[in-house]
């Protein structure tokens, strides 16, 4: 993540929106990842130890044919693999290595998009994630993914 300035990376924790239809759920965007704010907002809420990530798509996330664009889709799967893997990640910072998707249907606006998933397997520096993104109980992606923790002390 970049500051506002475009400075050096910077890494803030998720922001716990106040208002709007996810007061509540956090956000890692919050103008603080320029691309995740221009398309979301992305929210995500914790149930347990399962995390449930969800955004209202708009008209611009739709594609010519007049469903949720592909791009958007995947996206949100990248998203939603930080968010999957939270408890894994313990407050470091993580790259995506793979993200692999698997188109099921198209989505419409007329619903909330929701993921969920679970961490497969951790290793030292590695997280294997999967999950499902779904609109109305209706399956429209799946993907799994794997993240690289990155160490933030220097050595």
């Amino acid at each position: 993540m970049s500051d506002e300035a475009g400075g050096e990376n910077t890494f803030q924790g998720p922001v716990v929106l106040t208002d709007g239809p996810f007061a509540g759920w956090s956000t890692w965007s919050h103008g603080a990842d320029p691309f995740e704010t221009a398309i979301g907002p992305f929210c995500f809420k914790l149930d347990g130890d399962r995390a449930i990530s969800a955004f209202l798509p708009r008209r611009e996330h739709l594609n010519g044919g007049g469903t949720i664009h592909g791009g958007a889709l995947m996206s949100f799967a990248d998203f939603s693999l930080f968010s999957i893997a939270h408890a894994a990640l313990r407050d470091t910072k993580a790259v995506t290595l793979t993200c692999n998707s698997e188109f099921l249907a198209g989505g419409a606006l007329d619903g909330l998009v929701e993921s969920t998933g679970e961490v497969l397997r951790e290793t030292r520096s590695l997280i294997f994630v999967r999950g499902i993104i779904t609109q109305l109980d209706r399956p429209l992606l799946a993907f799994s993914g794997t993240l690289k923790k990155i160490e933030t002390k220097p050595r």
